[in-house]
């Protein structure tokens, strides 16, 4: 792993593959670079795959004050440049994951090659507004345990913390490992955020991943926000939330399978 300040921000990345396009790759909020563990090696063998630490998490600089997902998608475009990384990229996002990289697409249409959307959360009701943030003033009170159950039950069901109950205890570990006022933060920025309007500037190929047995971003949701965008390809897996961690050879194979047949495509396209 790596270190790099980069738009005012001191960042944890790791660059994988020595060749092909680049695919940045943004972990859900409360994740960490390792939310990507059981999908970056494989699709790193035919591109450079960037992961990183989002502001606030993991081991990159905690967030003091209020952040936006403008301020987020520049920290994309920032360690891009501090990497050499020129040229279009595509970004892979889950969760508020996926609202960076639809923020990235409209402040840099010009650096977007492709996204993918994986249970993308890019608004909030208006009834839940008012909850995220009394969960924001919880964890700044009482911490990350304070809310676990709220936050992981339905995120994280049982049924998939069962199929490898090792792997859950080091996700749950590292998930109660969060800076409580970084997803304090965090949870405030949700409340006010609504991509919808802007989604229809976007151009570029889109893939969504909708997780079937997620009840924050149902498959619903996933439509919803992909067909504003266009007539886009949405593909249902069996799956909560945290669908990297929970059906990573799935979706690296459906991953693998659309920036082939994208990449493919520009090939064809005369110069």
């Amino acid at each position: 792993m790596n270190w790099i300040d980069a738009n005012g921000v001191a960042l944890r990345y790791q660059l994988l593959g020595d060749r092909g396009p680049v695919l940045v790759l943004i972990h859900e909020m409360g994740g960490t670079l390792e939310s990507w563990d059981r999908v970056a090696p494989e699709l790193a063998k035919t591109r450079r795959v960037l992961r990183f630490d989002t502001r606030g998490a993991g081991m990159s600089e905690k967030i003091v004050g209020e952040v936006s997902l403008g301020q987020m998608a520049a920290d994309i475009a920032a360690l891009l440049d501090a990497l050499d990384l020129a040229g279009p990229v595509s970004l892979a996002g889950c969760a508020v994951g996926g609202g960076i990289a639809l923020r990235f697409a409209l402040d840099y249409a010009e650096r977007t090659a492709a996204l993918i959307l994986i249970n993308p959360a890019i608004d909030a009701e208006p009834d839940a507004r008012d909850g995220l943030i009394a969960r924001g003033t919880t964890l700044c009170a009482k911490g990350l345990r304070a809310v676990e159950a709220g936050s992981l039950d339905g995120g994280y069901p049982e049924q998939f913390r069962l199929r490898d109950p090792a792997h859950f205890a080091e996700f749950r570990a590292r998930w109660l490992a969060n800076d409580p006022a970084s997803m304090a933060a965090l949870f405030r920025m949700l409340a006010s955020t609504n991509l919808f309007p802007e989604l229809s500037a976007i151009k570029v190929p889109v893939l969504g991943l909708a997780g079937v047995h997620d009840p924050l971003r149902p498959p619903s949701y996933v439509r919803r926000v992909v067909e504003t965008i266009g007539a886009h390809l949405v593909i249902e897996v069996d799956a909560a939330h945290h669908v990297p961690d929970q059906a990573p050879e799935i979706i690296t194979r459906h991953i693998g399978a659309f920036l082939d047949r994208m990449e493919r495509a520009n090939e064809r396209v005369p110069a």
